[in-house]
């Protein structure tokens, strides 16, 4: 396994540092990195680290929504308003609305199969958008419209809203019930994750005033309680509905509102760690993917990404309707909304080894979803944020 974590760094690193000299996102060279060294490709990575892979992505994901919270401003949200809350699941909505209507045509699945790759290909990527939204906001641009701000709380509440979509979709394709309880999962796994995250930040502030430690040692607690958080929310499956990715981006959040100097000495610690997590989140979703699937279905598919990516586009410019940004900072939201990698890793697969009969066409749509969008939207937002967003001049 140590072998393959050198691996992993050394080459994920070296495709990065590449692909930024050709101007293009770093995270597109890692993703390659991954399906060059994986099972698919010269199979250089242990089984053991493959093994475990989802773990490693978990973890990832907790260090960079961590990191999120504790940047995240809500006096700068609340001015936001009624545009944060839409974005959390319209666009998601209009993307899944445009799969059911054309992937019938184009891929001859039935209407539910749509149903159910719409909703794999309805999240948007945390791993990809947060850092980009972090960096802007530190850069000073969209803040006197809490643009990044913006994104940010829609972009994480739209993965729990899809993922739990997704396990309805996936229920009624394999001949399961889905029933008006299933839809209340939504707000109440939303709000017991808030309400954990919020309980967790408070007493955590309380503690770090009381007991004075390394900045280090703190790190290591938030992570741990927010690794008890991931495995509460399985612990708690179909018993209470609970989001640990938003409990740990509120744990981050209270903290920030509570004890502010401690927050933003946490959060450069946190930008540190990212820069491996960074690697091994994206070498590792590289590593899940199957390209001989996607010689399948090809155009069609590729076809059906296009037009889904057209919704959604289309469901975030009807959120921002009636609000004060301007035609260009519209079009950065849109931009903003369009990465996948991470969702669509987790559970592109999940209809296949379900035995759905649409499992390899909805897997092969996840795997162009991502190697389209990913550097898509990195590149849309790292080249169009300081021509489309205003720079703040406090």
């Amino acid at each position: 396994m140590l072998t393959s974590i050198a691996v992993i760094f050394l080459s994920g690193l070296l495709l990065s540092y590449v692909f930024r000299i050709l101007r293009l996102p770093g995270l597109l060279g890692m993703i390659i990195t991954g399906m060059l060294l994986g099972p698919n490709g010269l199979r250089l990575l242990d089984s053991s680290i493959l093994s475990i892979s989802a773990d490693l992505r978990q973890l990832a994901l907790v260090i960079i929504l961590t990191r999120a919270g504790l940047s995240l401003d809500l006096k700068e949200l609340k001015r936001v308003g009624r545009p944060a809350v839409l974005m959390c699941f319209i666009p998601a909505c209009f993307e899944i609305l445009g799969v059911v209507l054309m992937a019938p045509a184009l891929l001859g699945v039935s209407i539910v199969e749509a149903a159910v790759m719409g909703a794999v290909l309805g999240a948007v990527s945390p791993a990809v958008i947060v850092p980009k939204m972090l960096k802007i906001m530190e850069e000073g641009y969209g803040r006197d419209k809490s643009i990044p701000q913006l994104v940010l709380a829609g972009a994480s509440v739209d993965d729990v809203f899809v993922i739990v979509i997704f396990t309805m979709f996936t229920s009624l394709a394999a001949g399961g019930d889905v029933n008006a309880a299933g839809f209340v999962q939504i707000p109440v796994s939303i709000v017991t994750g808030i309400a954990l995250g919020i309980l967790a930040g408070i007493l955590l502030s309380a503690f770090f005033r009381r007991y004075h430690m390394r900045d280090s040692v703190k790190v290591m607690i938030l992570l741990s309680v927010s690794f008890l958080m991931v495995q509460l929310e399985q612990q708690l499956k179909g018993i209470l509905p609970l989001s640990c990715l938003l409990a740990v981006m509120s744990t981050g959040i209270a903290l920030y509102r509570l004890y502010r100097p401690v927050a933003e000495r946490l959060s450069n610690r946190y930008n540190k760690l990212w820069v491996a997590a960074e690697v091994v989140l994206f070498v590792l979703v590289g590593a899940s993917v199957d390209l001989r699937y996607a010689y399948m279905e090809g155009l069609r598919a590729v076809l059906l990404v296009a037009g889904a990516l057209i919704f959604r586009i289309t469901g975030v410019m009807l959120c921002l309707v009636k609000t004060k940004l301007s035609l260009k900072e519209r079009v950065f939201c849109a931009l903003a909304y369009i990465p996948k990698a991470t969702v669509q890793a987790a559970i592109g697969g999940v209809p296949l080894a379900m035995g759905l009969s649409c499992g390899l066409k909805v897997l092969t749509t996840a795997v162009l979803a991502i190697l389209i969008t990913a550097p898509l939207g990195a590149v849309g937002i790292e080249h169009s944020y300081k021509k489309l967003l205003s720079k703040s001049q406090l």
